[in-house]
């Protein structure tokens, strides 16, 4: 994006507004005036920023992505042969593995407010070959008069059109047709933390050793205050090496304030739990100091985390991929979905709960949790059928129906599929 686009957006206040022409998803005006615009290579060396990025980038992109074959009885297989299962689970394109691919998407996403990529078509079917990520800066959206969107990339001193299908755009929070650049909304926060950072650096570099005066009760000659300059140059620059005495009645009088004063660490800490707030990372998981325990609580934020930021944008992305990657063809006859059951692979007994009540409530059956532990389908037709707990039953039917297999084996039934 260019100097005279952003200027442009600050004072068109656009970034709410139906417009057409070039989009400016940047606040109007800012909140606190005279603060440093802070951009991405910036903002990414403040810790909190990097990890809040990493975490929601790397959890996203290490979810599976499915394209399913759906068919004529409402039922769904994996659509393991076609062009869509391929590009999105095995090789979005010859350099990027799927991993890196929705990694670098998610991270554009979160620290710009949208994620471009432009997709590469087969000339005859109009499927999907592959994808490649646009930079957020080099790329601009367009809505033209007839209410139609063109995207203008530039590569090198290349600029290329593109239409709306060739596209692939994950928006934020916005108006619709652009996510707001988020980093611009944010960027009194980043400047605050990036001055406490670059103030701790002097303080520290310093040896933290605030500015003084040396005051003494008579006049010294030129040569007595440059002997005594030179005495305790070291005391100036920090250095923690001697003890220093101070003699004939000299004073040190600070002139800074100390680090405890300024309140240097509370608002460093401050400013680690105002940007987990911004990109919606509960502050445990990018190792905030005021958590030190891993518990039962934090699994909850976890859980939590997981049910209110990730899955939202699981959806978004599903919806933008069937919306602006498949075909007219493939929406009438597939579906994709990103696997969010996968984040249980990481927590046995909780998995371990969710199949069983999957198999005792009649909704998957034996082979289905094989396979999703990817372990080879058991023989016997038994294992492919929908069984439940006849346990709850009508009153009037206690003691009507026989366990089959032997008197110690449960009582189960099938359930119609």
């Amino acid at each position: 994006m260019s100097l005279f686009t952003t200027i442009r957006g600050w004072f068109g206040g656009l970034a709410m507004r139906d417009a057409a022409g070039e989009q400016f998803p940047v606040p109007a005006q800012a909140l606190v005036p005279d603060v440093a615009a802070i951009g991405a290579d910036a903002a990414l060396q403040i810790s909190a920023v990097w990890a809040c990025i990493d975490r929601r980038a790397s959890v996203i992109s290490s979810l599976p992505f499915f394209a399913y074959q759906q068919l004529a009885d409402g039922q769904k297989v994996l659509a393991r042969t076609s062009r869509l299962y391929a590009l999105l689970h095995e090789k979005p394109n010859t350099r990027m593995t799927p991993l890196e691919f929705w990694r670098a998407m998610v991270m554009s996403h979160d620290l710009r407010g949208a994620g471009y990529a432009r997709i590469e078509r087969d000339e005859r079917t109009g499927e999907a070959l592959a994808l490649w990520p646009m930079a957020y800066d080099q790329t601009r959206s367009i809505v033209l008069p007839d209410g139609s969107m063109v995207y203008e990339y530039r590569l090198d001193n290349d600029v290329a059109i593109l239409s709306d299908e060739s596209v692939l755009v994950i928006k934020g929070l916005g108006n619709g047709t652009t996510g707001l650049d988020k980093l611009a909304f944010m960027r009194a926060t980043t400047d605050e933390a990036a001055k406490a950072q670059g103030a701790a650096s002097k303080v520290f570099g310093n040896g933290g050793k605030p500015t003084g005066v040396l005051m003494l009760d008579r006049v010294l000659k030129p040569e007595q205050r440059k002997a005594l300059t030179d005495r305790f140059a070291e005391m100036a620059n920090g250095s923690m090496a001697r003890l220093y005495v101070l003699e004939a009645d000299m004073k040190y009088q600070q002139l800074s304030l100390s680090p405890l004063d300024q309140q240097l660490l509370e608002t460093r800490r401050f400013s680690v739990e105002e940007i987990c707030r911004w990109f919606d990372v509960p502050p445990v998981l990018v190792h905030h100091s005021n958590v030190t325990t891993w518990g039962s609580g934090v699994e909850q934020i976890i859980s939590g985390w997981h049910k209110m930021s990730i899955r939202p944008m699981l959806v978004s992305i599903e919806q933008a991929v069937r919306a602006r990657v498949m075909t007219p063809g493939q929406r009438a006859s597939m579906s994709v979905e990103m696997s969010f059951e996968a984040l249980l692979r990481a927590d046995p007994q909780a998995r371990s709960l969710f199949y069983g009540a999957g198999l005792q409530n009649g909704w998957l059956t034996r082979n289905e949790v094989r396979q999703l532990e990817n372990l080879p389908p058991a023989a016997g037709p038994g294992a492919a059928m929908l069984t439940a707990q006849s346990n709850l039953l009508p009153i009037d039917k206690l003691g009507s129906q026989q366990p089959t297999g032997g008197s110690n084996a449960p009582a189960q039934a099938p359930v119609a599929q």
